[in-house]
C-alpha cells in the first residue's frame, strides 16, 4: 500500500484513488511514454520520454545536452506522469460523457545513473523486449552523450477511472447510444526500413 501524501492525495474524485503499489508498477509496465514536468527560469514546461520501471524507481534517458535532463540531473524536481487511456464514456449529455483511464503521477528528484549500460538496457527491454541482444551496443562516445536518471517511486498518486456513463432525470427523452468505446493500444506488424 502507499501511503497518502498530501502533495499526492486525490482531492477531486478521491474515489478513484488507487494505492496498492502493485497497480501503480502495472500501469508504468503497461505505457511506453511519460511526460516529465518541470518548471526553469519560472516557467513550466512538460517534455514526453521513454522510460522503463526498476523496481520501485523509474529510469529515464536523454542528452547530456538536454535542458531537462541537465536540470534534473542537477536536483530539480519535477513532476513524471503516465496515462493510460482505456475507453470512451459515451452518456445522453456532454457533461456526463468522459473517458475510462489510469493516471499515475510521480513527484520527485532524480538522481545520476553512473552504471548506463544495464539502464539503458532495461530502458531499451521495456520498449522492444528482446531488442537489446540484438543490436549494436552503445560506444563510450555515445555513453558520454548520454544521462541515465533514476526517479523513486516514494511520493506517488494514482487514479483509474473505469466507470460508465450516468444518467440522469434531466436526460429524459434523450436516446443517444450509451456506454463505452474500449480503446485499445497494439503493436502493429514491424515494417522494414532501409538500412
Amino acid at each position: 500500500m502507499g501511503a497518502p501524501v498530501e502533495r499526492t492525495r486525490i482531492r477531486r474524485l478521491p474515489d478513484k484513488a488507487v494505492r496498492e503499489r502493485d497497480a501503480l508498477h502495472a500501469v508504468l509496465d503497461a505505457g511506453m511514454l511519460a511526460h516529465v514536468a518541470f518548471v526553469h527560469d519560472g516557467q513550466p514546461y512538460a517534455v514526453p520520454v521513454a522510460y522503463g520501471r526498476d523496481g520501485d524507481s523509474v529510469l529515464l534517458h536523454g542528452s547530456t545536452g538536454s535542458r531537462l535532463f541537465r536540470l534534473l540531473a542537477g536536483g530539480a524536481p519535477c513532476c513524471f506522469s503516465v496515462t493510460l487511456l482505456d475507453g470512451l464514456i459515451l452518456a445522453r449529455s456532454a457533461f456526463e460523457a468522459s473517458m475510462r483511464y489510469r493516471s499515475a503521477m510521480v513527484l520527485g528528484t532524480c538522481g545520476v545513473v553512473s552504471d548506463q549500460v544495464p539502464a539503458l538496457r532495461l530502458i531499451s527491454e521495456h520498449l522492444v523486449p528482446g531488442r537489446w541482444d540484438v543490436i549494436r551496443p552503445p560506444s563510450s562516445k555515445e555513453l558520454a552523450a548520454t544521462l541515465v536518471l533514476r526517479l523513486p517511486l516514494a511520493e506517488w498518486s494514482l487514479k483509474v477511472s473505469d466507470g460508465w456513463p450516468e444518467t440522469g432525470p434531466e436526460d429524459e427523452g434523450w436516446s443517444p447510444p450509451v456506454g463505452v468505446i474500449p480503446i485499445r493500444t497494439v503493436l502493429d506488424d514491424f515494417v522494414a526500413g532501409e538500412a
